[in-house]
């Protein structure tokens, strides 16, 4: 057989983030919680029988917003000095848009799966779910290639009081979770002008971090990063009535600078 066609079994319905952007590098560094509800009247329910005793699953999903297409060498974002080949690495561009990620399962309620710490945005498309059992799935002690030579940045983030309350504001209204963009952009690999959108601070180790058209301020250190304060990124002449709305967000921008 030459070709092979699946349709989704169900699809993340809450929890993941709608960009890209926002998706973490691997499961691992996630701290989100959501639900992968499975499709009514294919007998899923009975499927999922027996799936709740287990603390993590897999999920095999397909990459539907990687842009299309493939190369076969890519750079890595975790402290790579040069491209590797896209079968080394855990890279959404490949040849068949497949992913697989270990997550936790915290309870099966109907065709609902309720799961905490992953990596995969609202509405990815879910291709086939399997249980996650150690004594096969786990092996701790075997080498990793390249990667056992990278850097493996893994930073803290912390939040000031301001950044904190910006960014809930933001998301109580609508807007992108800000402050899980920035643990997704900022807690896994170190700035990088050539793949971030960054703007540079006149103080020592500060940095703006542009995600869609908001920004994050932040300063760095060798094992912290500090998000000090979240703002706008239009001007305010950008925000007068009757200008281009192309994202349709400049009311929730102007309810964030009137905010009290």
């Amino acid at each position: 057989m030459d070709s092979f066609t699946f349709e989704p079994i169900g699809f993340v319905k809450s929890g993941g983030g709608s960009y890209p952007q926002e998706a973490p590098r691997q499961a691992v560094f996630a701290q989100n919680e959501g639900v992968v509800e499975l499709l009514p009247g294919r007998g899923f329910e009975q499927a999922l029988e027996d799936l709740g005793g287990f603390d993590r699953i897999w999920l095999i999903f397909a990459f539907d917003r990687n842009g299309g297409g493939w190369k076969p060498k890519v750079r890595p974002p975790d402290g790579s000095p040069c491209k590797r080949g896209v079968f080394a690495t855990r890279s959404p561009h490949r040849p068949n848009p497949i992913g697989i990620s270990a997550v936790e399962l915290v309870r099966v309620e109907g065709r609902k799966l309720h799961i905490r710490n992953f990596d995969l945005l609202d509405g990815t498309p879910i291709l086939d779910v399997k249980p996650y059992v150690p004594a096969a799935d786990a092996f701790p002690d075997v080498h990793a290639g390249w990667r056992d030579e990278a850097d493996q940045t893994r930073r803290n983030v912390t939040f000031s009081r301001e950044a904190t309350v910006a960014a809930a504001w933001i998301r109580a209204h609508g807007g992108p979770d800000l402050e899980n963009a920035a643990r997704v952009q900022l807690g896994t690999r170190r700035p990088d002008a050539k793949r971030q959108r960054l703007i540079p601070l006149p103080q020592p180790n500060r940095h703006l971090l542009a995600f869609r058209t908001w920004r994050i301020e932040f300063e760095t250190t060798e094992e912290i990063v500090r998000v000090l304060a979240i703002a706008s990124g239009y001007m305010p002449e950008e925000l007068a009535e009757g200008m281009p709305d192309p994202y349709a967000d400049k009311e929730l921008h102007r309810a964030f600078r009137l905010r009290g």
